[in-house]
């Protein structure tokens, strides 16, 4: 693909956003750009505005847009942008998207990855994880074979925000504030819906194809 590709990925928490994110970027040479991680950075480095950020995101609310919008304006002035990239987790809300239009960034692809409450809360409840060495686990889908421990002999815990009354509360705040983004980017004519699918793949293959049509 030769025309230079500003993608917006949407989608609920768990739908699988990040993953599409980085397979999209390996194919295409372009960065992504996920607001999650760098504020996940932000809070475990403990500046300020990750400890102001760290009460939201374990109640499963949403960053305030002056600091979120703050931080995308600096990642998109960066050289690596000039080509293309894709926006994983901003915007969040038609606010953000109208902010977005403001600074003058044309948004070229718009793809929301369509999965059910349930398939998510059955993903994210199941997800468990190493503070020691970072490895990621699912109960049912990846479980550790060591049980209840690590590869590495840690336990493994659960991430507060994969907790079912967090991941809840996300899904409830998806619908409610990101979800009108799908009525504002059709209403541009950029909007593709993709059913996200079991296999890994399969929705890479969909998403491909919505993105070259």
């Amino acid at each position: 693909m030769t025309r230079e590709i500003k993608l917006i990925l949407l989608g609920a928490p768990g739908a699988g956003k990040g993953t599409q994110a980085e397979i999209i970027s390996k194919d295409y040479g372009i960065p992504a750009i996920s607001t999650g991680a760098i504020i996940r950075e932000a809070v475990k480095n403990g500046t300020e505005m990750g400890l102001a950020a760290k009460e939201y995101i374990d109640s499963g609310a949403l960053v305030p847009d002056s600091v979120v919008i703050g931080i995308i304006k600096e990642r998109l002035a960066m050289p690596d942008c000039k080509g293309g990239f894709i926006l994983d987790g901003f915007p969040r809300t038609v606010p953000q998207a109208a902010a977005l239009d403001e600074m003058g960034v044309e948004i070229t692809d718009v793809i929301s990855i369509e999965v059910a409450d349930e398939r998510i809360l059955e993903r994210m409840g199941g997800r468990r994880v190493c503070k020691a060495c970072g490895a990621t686990y699912h109960v049912v889908f990846n479980p550790s074979p060591n049980g209840d421990k690590c590869a590495c002999g840690e336990e493994l815990t659960i991430r507060s925000d994969d907790k079912p009354e967090v991941v809840k509360s996300r899904l409830d705040t998806y619908h409610e504030q990101t979800e009108p983004l799908k009525d504002f980017y059709n209403a541009k004519g950029i909007l593709k819906i993709v059913e996200g699918q079991e296999k890994l793949e399969d929705t890479t293959a969909l998403t491909k194809a919505a993105l070259e049509a």
